[in-house]
């Protein structure tokens, strides 16, 4: 996830709380998300079944079509429309809707609401225009297994519903991103009736801080123990301190992986691969913050966050060890041995495909964070570099098995969020820029699109 701050403009929506019976209720338009779903050559637009689509900005007005094909083609944009080519002019905007619950087929997702297809900037884009709701229930079911207790996806939900209306309206095309560069969202089919459920029953609830949005940043899991914001990034938000967390049971609690020197060598060409790393600094919670790398060629210091980059590691909550290229693992880190890396999805949805249904049931014993790791130095010539490391993203915020396992204990979303987020509320949302939001008590809204 990408955390760029962002104030949202003054055009979202405000909410009329029930104080009374339902008829006291105002109705308000519920807020809209703009989701980059896909940038380049081809696109490729169906109708599912027998519903056709509506396309407007096709020369010749509005069509009822059954299948769009786009693609740049010399200065301009070739369309298929139905078996039948048109020529379009670079700078065409094609709105494409129907009213089928299927959604509409980008490739082999569906979605819902209205996909915007333009051809400027030297490449095709694709926009999802749709309700925040509808959004969230696709997010939630693309950031955390569906199977997963309901307190947890609850969590989910309002952490990312309070992400998805701090990008609001950030200028541009679109607000967000659907990979993890954003959240991730896959349309139609990470929805289920445990998503739907978890977005109902938060409808329109946020994190607030003195009255504005937070940041709600979150990650897979920790290792034990989450981390401060400044320690990652520039700024230090009073809400996003280092609290213990209860991931235990996650697969990536434990981990390690083991480089050789070619691996090592492609990876650090200019200082020839590693013989030695010394660690400069670590944060209070243990996460490596600056260390020396030592090569045939040089030396090499790097921040943290660039070291992760560079090896591919799951987080920067690590020690280092040069070991003999052909010395077996010790039977210790055998046992912490992670699972395949991943290239795509969500945070959690790829670690947990094949564990989630078998995550137990039963309230997981808690346990303490572990100690600060010590800075080491290590040395070797000739040899392998053997990390071993804990948990799996950036540390800060809500860490999603930790609130899966909060949740088996018996937390309810409202205890999780404020565990992790620190000294945050969870309200109805309103304009972040009203100074009276963190003072309005937590009663149920209600927006309509």
């Amino acid at each position: 996830m990408r955390f760029v701050p962002v104030v949202a403009s003054a055009g979202l929506a405000s909410v009329a709380f029930c104080t009374a019976t339902p008829e006291a209720i105002t109705q308000v338009r519920e807020p809209q998300m703009r989701v980059l779903l896909h940038e380049g050559d081809p696109v490729v637009l169906r109708a599912d079944q027998t519903q056709l689509m509506t396309v407007r900005g096709l020369p010749g007005g509005t069509r009822q079509i059954r299948r769009l094909q786009l693609r740049r083609q010399g200065g301009g944009l070739m369309a298929v429309v139905d078996g039948q080519p048109r020529r379009l002019g670079a700078g065409t905007l094609l709105t494409v809707q129907n009213n089928d619950p299927r959604g509409i087929w980008l490739g082999q997702r569906r979605y819902q609401g209205a996909l915007q297809i333009s051809g400027r900037g030297g490449r095709l884009r694709v926009v999802n225009a749709l309700g925040i709701e509808t959004y969230l229930a696709s997010v939630v079911g693309s950031e955390m297994p569906h199977q997963w207790p309901l307190a947890a996806l609850q969590a989910q939900a309002v952490a990312a519903r309070t992400y998805a209306l701090r990008q609001r309206s950030r200028g541009g095309g679109w607000d967000v991103k659907a990979t993890v560069a954003s959240q991730v969202y896959r349309g139609l089919e990470s929805v289920t009736p445990s998503t739907l459920e978890a977005v109902k029953t938060t409808h329109s609830l946020v994190l607030v801080h003195n009255g504005r949005l937070i940041d709600a940043v979150f990650h897979s899991s920790s290792g034990g123990i989450t981390e401060a914001s400044g320690m990652v990034w520039r700024r230090q938000h009073p809400y996003l301190v280092s609290v213990q967390d209860y991931d235990q049971h996650s697969p990536v609690h434990r981990w390690q992986e083991r480089f050789d020197s070619l691996g090592l060598r492609q990876r650090l060409p200019e200082i020839g691969g590693v013989v030695g790393v010394d660690v400069l600094d670590r944060s209070s919670s243990g996460r490596v913050r600056q260390a020396r790398l030592r090569g045939p060629r040089g030396s090499l210091v790097l921040k943290g966050t660039e070291l992760r980059r560079r090896l591919g590691l799951k987080s920067t909550l690590v020690n280092f060890e040069m070991v003999a290229a052909q010395q077996d693992v010790p039977q210790r880190l055998r046992a912490l041995k992670s699972p395949a890396p991943i290239r795509s999805g969500s945070r959690i949805d790829l670690l947990t495909s094949s564990v989630a249904g078998n995550v137990s049931r039963s309230p997981s014993r808690l346990l303490a964070p572990p100690p600060a790791l010590l800075p080491k130095r290590v040395r070797g010539q000739g040899m392998q570099l053997l990390v071993s490391g804990q948990g799996f993203g950036h540390g800060v915020g809500m860490s999603q098995w930790g609130a899966h396992g909060l949740a088996e204990q018996g937390s309810d979303f409202r205890s999780i969020l404020l565990h992790y987020y620190r000294g945050a509320e969870v309200v109805p949302f309103r304009s972040h820029h009203d100074p009276g939001l963190a003072s309005v008590p937590v009663l149920k809204p209600l927006w309509n699109s």
